[in-house]
């Protein structure tokens, strides 16, 4: 079987090696929207005061990956029970900033964007997290049996429809790994995630080894902000590669109330955050 593919595969690497033309493909570019990083996470044991909110405007697919930074909006966000505002400082780099801000548990808030003459809203409400009960590793749960893993373990509270995001990232690592949880089948019980790394010589991934640092991170969302960030997830880890599906777009919770045919991407949220590191032995 090996002599007859390595025969189909020398003409047609020799054909394609002779290929030297160069195809200009035309992309269709849409125009730039605003995009809304609004995500007013309470930590606990901290105040929640200091919150931070980031804007920018998508770019084109070959273009810039950082986006441009969106500078001179008015961004404010409003207790809807008290209608108390807070403004929010412009940093003039896209960040957007207050020392002000008060987090009430169950309470619902109001993001109000002025940008461009054009008024962008999004309505949350902020939304609690049990906590991380125990953190240890082990062998036994993830893919590779020989593979060091790292476990949470947290008490579900009954009789509560919940809905969990757990981010983990290696101290050196440049992204975090998400996982969307939720106790439809779980309800009032312990819950458990793992998190493991597999060894792969081609990305360059390595298995966890002692000494590494975990930052862990576990976050309670809205039903609505678990479905969106759900399909961000399944969007961005399917399989396929360049053959796979093209992505739709995924509106957020951010509406543009000048004109609604203008939406932005993003989303508003407001959770509560347990923390945690762990370091492996």
């Amino acid at each position: 079987m090996k002599n007859y593919i390595f025969k189909i595969l020398l003409p047609l690497l020799i054909f394609t090696g002779s290929c030297t033309d160069v195809i200009d493909v035309d992309v269709p570019e849409a125009p730039p929207r605003l995009v809304i990083e609004a995500s007013l996470d309470w930590v606990k044991g901290t105040s929640g005061n200091q919150q931070f909110i980031k804007l920018s405007t998508s770019t084109p697919f070959f273009d810039n990956l950082t986006g441009n930074p969106v500078k001179g909006a008015i961004v404010s966000v409003t207790n809807d029970n008290d209608n108390s505002e807070i403004l929010f400082t412009d940093e003039n780099n896209g960040a957007y900033s207050t020392n002000e801000f008060v987090p009430i548990m169950g309470q619902s808030y109001t993001l109000r964007i002025l940008h461009d003459n054009e008024v962008y809203i999004a309505t949350e409400t902020m939304t609690p997290v049990t906590e991380i009960t125990t953190v240890f590793q082990s062998r036994e749960n993830g893919f590779d049996k020989d593979a060091l893993e790292v476990n949470i373990e947290f008490n579900d509270p009954k009789d509560i429809e919940n809905f969990y995001l757990a981010k983990f990232q290696r101290r050196g690592d440049l992204l975090q790994t998400l996982i969307d949880v939720k106790d439809e089948f779980t309800d009032g019980n312990k819950m458990s995630i793992f998190y493991e790394k597999l060894q792969d010589d081609d990305s360059g991934e390595r298995e966890f080894v002692p000494g590494d640092i975990v930052d862990i991170s576990l976050l309670g969302l809205s039903e609505q902000y678990y479905n969106y960030i759900k399909l961000l997830r399944q969007q961005s880890g399917g399989p396929g590669g360049p053959f796979s599906t093209t992505p739709a777009e995924i509106k957020g919770n951010c509406a543009n109330m000048t004109r609604p045919e203008n939406y932005a991407f993003g989303y508003f949220r407001l959770t509560e955050v347990d923390k945690k590191v762990y370091q492996f032995e």
